[in-house]
């Protein structure tokens, strides 16, 4: 199994999700392999990778790297993008490679025509009425009117990034209303989404693991007392929490589009009811809710895997 994530030393063993599906992999038996995007390449039309064997443990020092070889990335059995955001060109190219691994020879998960159709902010706009009243736009005007329709309060957030980084709050009156959405927007040449303010929030913003459509798990992210971003690199802090009758209702209309795209494991971000983001590209949640509720939840992500892939 190949890895494509971020640097392996840089990982925090005791949150990070991509940390125990490698650990689980390896437990099974299975060749744990890891690059980074820059190792990836086309010859041709034939994708390579320069990959590095990898040993995991759970311990202060967690890995251990043997050798390096250039390798047919087709000629891996599963191929994990775990890349974090943000969603740059860099990105798509990598998807692009990925997308000359035959399906036949090796599963992609998640499948990068998905991944580069599954933009995390805007895949949401597929479900209209399950999400707060949104807009997209670089227009500045445009948007502070949307501020003014949705009650004087919103969130802005740029369409590329991910654990709450370049997140606002506005609220009519606020004296840094323009100067927020002109650095946002870079002046109004780049798109932001801006989104209803959720007062909800204050009781936690849901995180749900899908597999294969499936809701798995869930984890509450809260806020610090000082902020109303509830990501856990913003410092924001988990708590336990159950799926609820609504969350499965979400869940089951989001299913079919998710299998249609080859989305098998997304994580969505729910609050007060609504979907505020569809995470496709490396959800986490995993360890939180293991600790919270007893479970393995990468043990049910590999058993998925491997039957995909023919055990």
């Amino acid at each position: 199994m190949a890895f494509i994530m971020d640097p392996i030393g840089a990982i925090d063993i005791d949150k990070d999700t991509t940390f125990v599906l490698m650990l689980e992999a390896q437990e099974r038996g299975h060749e744990v392999w890891y690059l980074l995007l820059k190792d990836m390449f086309l010859e041709g039309d034939k994708p390579y990778g320069v990959a590095t064997g990898a040993k995991l443990q759970r311990a202060p020092q967690h890995y251990s790297l043997s050798n390096t070889l250039t390798l047919p990335l087709d000629g891996f059995d599963v191929v994990w993008m775990r890349k974090d955001p943000p969603f740059d060109m860099d990105y798509i190219y990598a998807t692009y490679i990925l997308s000359h691994i035959k399906e036949s020879s090796s599963f992609v998960i998640n499948n990068p025509r998905g991944i580069r159709e599954s933009n995390e902010k805007l895949y949401t706009l597929n479900f209209p009425d399950l999400m707060p009243p949104t807009l997209v736009s670089k227009d500045i005007d445009r948007i502070k009117g949307f501020l003014a329709e949705v009650g004087g309060e919103m969130v802005v957030k740029p369409l590329d990034s991910c654990g709450g980084e370049g997140v606002f709050y506005l609220s009519s009156g606020d004296k840094n209303v323009n100067v927020i959405l002109e650095g946002v927007t870079h002046g109004g040449e780049v798109f932001v989404m801006a989104q209803k303010f959720i007062k909800e929030v204050s009781e936690g913003d849901k995180r749900i693991l899908l597999l294969n459509g499936d809701p798995i798990g869930a984890v509450l992210r809260m806020s610090r007392p000082d902020d109303f971003r509830c990501n856990f690199h913003s410092g924001g802090h988990p708590a336990v929490t159950e799926i609820t009758e609504r969350d499965k209702y979400i869940c089951d209309r989001l299913a079919a589009k998710l299998r249609e795209d080859g989305l098998y494991f997304v994580g969505i971000d729910v609050i007060g009811g609504y979907i505020t983001e569809i995470n496709t590209t490396s959800p986490t949640g995993v360890q939180e809710i293991n600790r919270f509720h007893g479970v393995k939840l990468e043990s049910l992500i590999l058993d998925f895997v491997e039957q995909r892939c023919g055990g």
